[in-house]
């Protein structure tokens, strides 16, 4: 998911609760209906399942939507939330049948059946929004409501990994009957069923959770009310936190502010974990762009210095990435360190003067204004592009939104964007971002790639998988449709009464609000 819906790798929890009693976990009486306040920057795109498709949006979709199936925290393998049961139907992996739960109702007090969920995955595809999940779905076919209970989705190709698109954001169930079939629903208001019901939305500013008592699904209850403030930069975020306006603090706070957590303080819990977010620098590949030639997007590569970015403008807190596919994840290469292992001002102008290009190679490069530290970014990627008089770089910041649509639209020559992996599973690493037709719109198409794609979803056992995707990575440093840049480490910071910020987000894609306590 755009800025990166797996990550499971180990968690490590910096500061524990140490030698607190059993009775002290539980919330006391006074704070059993206290709302948690928690900040974020990270925006909301949409509220319609439809039209989404970013941390963001799912983060909050995780909340007030259910899936047919979710994911356990660190869990690789999904699990039922509104199915009672899953499972493929045939040996070849191009049949998938889910049984729903009984008893799930909307908040209109009407029951969830079978044609629910066929319409809410059929009408993702119809409508097919620039900046919507349908590309999660490009191997299904169609979708039939076999009786009230069962649902059957019938695949166009053996896709292994088709449940785990089912688990995420994407597979949110809506109310047939208050969802257009052709048009993304408006208004600030869901009709969602899982363990919160959104009682108030201000885009931009702030959404406010109450707990579902008619949620029915994998979890066992339902958490604390929750109030989520979105600020629209980092430093808005940091200075909430530091304020004493917010309990809780994640994605993101300023590398600044996160270099300089204490776990000794006693006012604060701060849970660090591994991660396999990742951020790239897209390169438009399109005729007409100036980044069109490979030569000159091989070029670019030579003068991408990652350890300088990571450890100045990060402070540490990422770790350079020289692949498609993050550390920790299956299949995982050093495919761009392999290619290009130093900075080389030399060799860049070498590929250059082969291709024949005017220089400096003139291009644009866009970023989404408050996204963590993309302007510090930008502007420390534009005098490591510039080495030289090589490239002349004209940076520009967007609000979110218009960020995408512009990116989806070609309307750039460079843009960086941050990957919230989607499911656990070198998958979401694939077709997402560098296959035909990608949801990063880079015009990139390589049929050897997109082949090996396919051929990757063929195997239930996902190991199987790792040759397919270290050729991917080998292609994808030789063609550059992208450039990886850094993997990031998550911080969640919350006040000393706050527990369970440790379970809040593992790149599963799922943002677990309900797992926050009053200690």
């Amino acid at each position: 998911m755009r800025s990166v819906r797996m990550r499971i790798l180990v968690t490590l929890l910096v500061l524990a609760v140490v030698g607190i009693g059993g009775w002290q976990l539980l919330p006391s009486q006074e704070n059993k209906n206290k709302t948690i306040t928690v900040g974020t920057t990270d925006a909301v795109t949409d509220l319609d399942p439809a039209g989404a498709y970013d941390a963001g949006s799912w983060a909050l979709f995780s909340n007030v939507f259910q899936s047919l199936l979710t994911f356990e925290p660190g869990g690789v393998a999904p699990v039922p939330d509104a199915a009672k049961s899953c499972a493929f139907q045939d040996s070849a992996l191009r049949s998938y049948r889910c049984t729903l739960r009984s008893g799930i109702t909307f908040p209109s007090g009407r029951t969830m059946t079978a044609e629910d969920v066929k319409y809410s995955f059929d009408r993702v595809k119809k409508i097919n929004s620039d900046v919507g999940p349908a590309s999660l779905f490009s191997t299904l076919a169609t979708v039939s409501a076999d009786d009230a209970t069962t649902v059957t989705f019938h695949l166009s190709s053996p896709d292994a990994t088709f449940p785990l698109k089912v688990a995420t954001g994407a597979g949110a169930i809506v109310d047939k009957d208050r969802y257009p079939a052709n048009s993304l629903r408006t208004g600030t208001s869901v009709d969602g069923t899982g363990p919160y019901t959104l009682t108030s939305y201000t885009k931009d500013q702030q959404a406010e959770l109450a707990p579902n008592s008619h949620y029915k699904g994998y979890l066992s209850g339902t958490g604390r009310p929750i109030e989520l403030r979105y600020y629209t930069d980092s430093a808005k975020l940091d200075s909430a936190w530091k304020g004493g306006r917010i309990d809780v603090a994640t994605r993101n706070l300023s590398p600044d502010v996160l270099s300089r957590l204490n776990p000794s303080d006693p006012d604060n819990r701060v849970t660090e974990s591994d991660s396999a977010e990742t951020r790239n620098l897209y390169l438009n590949t399109r005729t007409g762009s100036p980044l069109h030639d490979v030569r000159v997007r091989r070029a670019l590569a030579w003068l991408v210095n990652r350890e300088e970015l990571a450890a100045t403008v990060y402070q540490g807190t990422v770790d350079p990435l020289y692949s498609l596919i993050p550390t920790g994840i299956t299949g995982h290469t050093t495919a761009f360190f392999d290619d290009y292992p130093t900075q080389s001002v030399q060799k860049a102008r070498e590929l250059l003067t082969q291709a024949g290009v005017s220089l400096p190679v003139r291009f644009t490069f866009g970023y989404g204004i408050g996204r963590g530290a993309g302007k510090e970014e930008a502007a420390a990627l534009k005098k490591q592009l510039e080495a030289g008089g090589l490239f002349k770089v004209d940076v520009q910041g967007y609000e979110w939104t218009d960020f995408q649509k512009r990116w989806a639209a070609g309307k750039m020559d460079a843009w960086a964007v941050g990957w919230v992996a989607d499911y656990p599973d070198p998958d979401t690493f694939g077709a997402a971002l560098v296959g035909t037709g990608s949801t990063m719109s880079t015009g990139y198409s390589n049929k050897v790639v997109d082949h090996l794609v396919l051929d990757s979803q063929q195997y239930a056992d996902r190991s199987r998988a790792a040759n397919d995707f270290k050729d991917i990575q080998s292609d994808v440093a030789q063609d550059v449709p992208l450039l990886p840049l850094w993997q990031r480490k998550e911080y969640v910071v919350s006040t000393e009464d706050v527990g369970g910020g440790q379970y809040l987000d593992d790149g599963t894609g799922v943002f677990r609000l309900w797992r926050l306590q009053w200690i």
